[in-house]
């Protein structure tokens, strides 16, 4: 016999949301437990992916962030997000990364796709850092995970998908023929 769907606060069991700090989980239940003599009810949020359990005081979902998954249009903005001109302030690394985790922690599809975009480096542009790759692909893989949901789609075609967007980028995509490379002319 199929459980039944219970609902609070417009979230119901069964349901895939956006928890910022973890990606996309599924409510698997909701659960009551006595905290310090008061009674609490908690989403249970099961993240496959990270094999991990997350209780969340129902009271909190709002100030913690959670959501729902994106609609279709915000998944296509996203997607029309990474194809834009990279835009990389000219700040210290080290701001620059605080400012992008922070992005990718938001739980904004858009945010994370804009980190996506300006991390992205084809195999024409220069080797990232090794925590310039940690970045892009957290934000790659939260990302991913999103619209494999939201599209029903595996989450190596929703990184397919998410590349074959980057390469429609401005300066991403081959060199057109004939076009010389900017460093052979200084040369």
């Amino acid at each position: 016999m199929a459980k039944k769907a219970v609902q609070r606060q417009g979230f119901k069991t069964g349901e895939y949301v956006v928890y910022p700090a973890h990606g996309v989980g599924q409510i698997t239940e909701f659960e009551e437990q006595e905290v310090a003599g008061f009674a609490l009810e908690l989403f249970v949020i099961y993240f496959a992916k990270d094999k991990m359990t997350l209780r969340v005081p129902i009271p909190k979902i709002e100030s913690v962030g959670m959501r729902k998954l994106a609609d279709p249009e915000t998944v296509e903005k996203s997607l029309k997000t990474v194809q834009g001109r990279a835009r990389v302030k000219r700040t210290m690394w080290s701001r620059r990364a605080q400012e992008y985790d922070a992005k990718i922690n938001s739980g904004d599809l858009i945010l994370i796709a804009e980190v996506v975009r300006d991390l992205f480096r084809s195999d024409t542009q220069p080797e990232q850092s090794y925590s310039e790759r940690q970045l892009y692909e957290a934000a790659l893989e939260r990302m991913a995970r999103e619209l494999s949901v939201t599209r029903k789609i595996t989450e190596t075609e929703a990184v397919n998908l998410i590349e074959a967007n980057l390469a429609l980028g401005p300066r991403r995509g081959p060199k057109p023929e004939g076009e010389e490379d900017d460093k052979e002319d200084a040369a």
